[in-house]
């Protein structure tokens, strides 16, 4: 490179640092290893003379363009694909070949023009030869000027457009070459084409690039003994241009803005990478809550339908001390004193008449609440399990780049699967049965423990029907304490009232116990359930937040970045 001013020796040092350490930051960032090696040749460039890439489709006349150029048929042309490799024309004494790597060699060549400037030679960008393409996409990052070759009979073809668009993300200064225009019959034919690429450059990269006409094979021609075909070549305004417009200045300019439009590239590519990945974690974090809202509304639900089912239970008590307070009306009477003195046969009719069904009836109960609390527990379980797969197959196949992106997407997918698995597993496992028998007994247990009654094996229903006739027994002694008082008529309705009262407490007792017992399991239930759910979904939960709060710092990394490349191309753009 030309001797450099101190503020452009400043600006070039200030700038291979910063990219330099863009580069480690990218590394971070688990970018793609292509794209750091990029950044690295452009990095690498600013120390490299004055690189001029010519680019354009298999027989747009490259090759001719590159002779003429040079003043010689130093390069092989052809109709068909002839340039396999990239070749970078550098100034030597004498003309050899270096093969730099694979499909990558050096032609040395002593003609002056090379002094200034290397001259890259690319395959065509053409479909029709995919590694030739391959190869061209990956140097034209290096360029520090473009020259994209279109032919008269054929401009601006689809496959010219999207390749036109890739070099303009790299950020780089692109001149139209428009080749073959001996093929057309008048200046008309010219100018409607030249109107045709102005249009369509403009609508592509944003602005008008200069275009220039030429007939590379009349220039070399011209250059090779017929200098009557100069004029119509149209060359020299093109040779002008890249002789006297890429002065000093230009050339620095254009060498130190190539690695920032790439550096600006990279940094957009994986700022809207990681916007992708911050869209996903959004939603995932909104997925998250739908959950955990879920499971709030699922047990308010199950809250109110338990009160509800708990009502129909005590109700079976409330009836069977109404019944109580008919019987102890009934057989506290004068007339029935004799019966009072048979303590069995009271015990047996108050079996009968007051305490009936109970026992039954509140096993019934007791089974429907359990079988009801199982199916919601399962019916949830099962909600959540759909609603995963559904966000999985959604998003399963989402693509979002590569390198970062990689790790995160196989991290959440991972994570995402097993949390399916773990939701499958349960719904898979849940024994019906076997769920029911335990909170059965949890609850029988419960009771028998809160009156301190041992029960072993028998079930709810039995420990009731043990309470209540302990509770006949109870209760007919008093009756039959009050035999000897039975001549005294005013002895009975106390009596009457004693029994009454005992048995409206021990019944309280008994519907107490016995509903805070079942709401005790209940509400262990449910929260074993959403706790199970809870730790489930905490794996992924974590992985959330830890890669949103990753995200929001390589968000503010890539703005500050975007800032500094900005801030130094608009330095570079304001040299006089």
């Amino acid at each position: 490179m030309k001797i450099l001013t101190p503020e452009q020796d400043d600006i070039l040092q200030r700038e291979r640092a910063f990219l330099n350490d863009l580069r480690v930051k990218l590394a971070d960032m688990k970018a793609a290893s292509e794209d750091l090696d990029t950044l690295g040749h452009s990095i690498r460039q600013l120390d490299d003379l004055f690189l001029l890439v010519i680019v354009g489709e298999f027989n747009s006349g490259k090759s001719a363009f590159i002779n003429a150029l040079l003043g010689q048929k130093l390069l092989k042309e052809g109709v068909t694909p002839t340039t396999a490799q990239i070749n970078i024309l550098r100034f030597g004494d004498r003309s050899e070949q270096n093969l730099v790597e694979q499909n990558h060699q050096v032609v040395f060549l002593p003609i002056d023009l090379l002094l200034e400037i290397s001259i890259v030679d690319t395959p065509g960008t053409n479909a029709v030869i995919r590694e030739h393409e391959e190869l061209t996409t990956h140097f034209v990052p290096r360029a520090d000027l473009v020259l994209f070759i279109t032919s008269a009979d054929r401009p601006f073809t689809e496959s010219e457009r999207n390749f036109l668009e890739r070099i303009r993300n790299w950020g780089k200064k692109v001149i139209l070459v428009l080749n073959k225009v001996d093929l057309f019959q008048d200046e008309d034919e010219l100018n409607q084409v030249v109107t045709f690429l102005k249009e369509n450059a403009l609508a592509l990269l944003g602005i008008t690039p200069e275009i220039f006409p030429v007939s590379a094979r009349m220039a070399l021609r011209a250059k090779s003994g017929e200098p009557q075909l100069w004029e119509g070549s149209r060359f020299g305004a093109l040779e002008t241009y890249i002789q006297s417009s890429l002065d000093q200045a230009s050339q620095v300019k254009l060498k130190f803005s190539n690695p920032l439009g790439v550096g600006i590239h990279l940094v957009d590519k994986y700022y809207a990478e990681n916007e992708a990945q911050r869209q996903l974690l959004e939603e995932d974090r909104s997925m998250l809550q739908n959950v955990e809202t879920q499971q709030t509304v699922y047990k308010e639900d199950m809250q109110k339908n338990f009160a509800f089912r708990m009502a129909d239970i005590e109700n079976i008590f409330f009836e069977m001390e109404k019944r109580g307070d008919d019987f102890f009306e009934d057989i506290f009477r004068l007339a029935r004193v004799l019966d009072l003195l048979n303590r069995d046969r009271i015990q047996q009719q108050f079996e009968t008449q007051v305490v009936s069904d109970v026992p039954q009836r509140v096993d019934r109960k007791v089974n429907e609440l359990i079988d009801w609390l199982v199916d919601s527990d399962l019916r949830q379980w099962k909600s959540v399990n759909d609603y995963l797969a559904d966000r999985q197959r959604e998003y399963k196949d989402r693509i979002i780049g590569k390198g970062a992106s990689d790790r995160f997407t196989y991290d959440r997918n991972r994570l995402l699967d097993a949390l399916g698995r773990e939701a499958n597993r349960v719904v898979d496992t849940y024994d019906k049965r076997v769920e029911s028998s335990e909170m059965a007994d949890s609850a029988k247990n419960a009771v028998a423990a809160s009156v301190a009654v041992e029960v072993g094996a028998v079930g709810l229903g039995a420990l009731i029907t043990a309470l209540a006739t302990t509770m006949a027994a109870d209760v007919t002694g008093v009756i039959a304490a009050s035999v000897i008082a039975a001549l005294g008529l005013f002895i009975i309705p106390a009596r009457r009232r004693q029994a009454k009262n005992e048995l409206h407490d021990k019944l309280a007792k008994l519907r107490t116990d016995l509903i805070q017992s079942l709401r005790a399991e209940f509400e262990k239930e449910i929260e074993r359930s959403l706790l199970r759910m809870s730790e489930a979904i905490s794996p992924y939960t974590r992985f959330v937040r830890a890669e949103t709060s990753r995200s929001d710092q390589v968000q503010q990394e890539l703005k500050n970045a975007r800032l500094e490349l900005e801030n130094l191309r608009s330095i570079i753009a304001n040299w006089q």
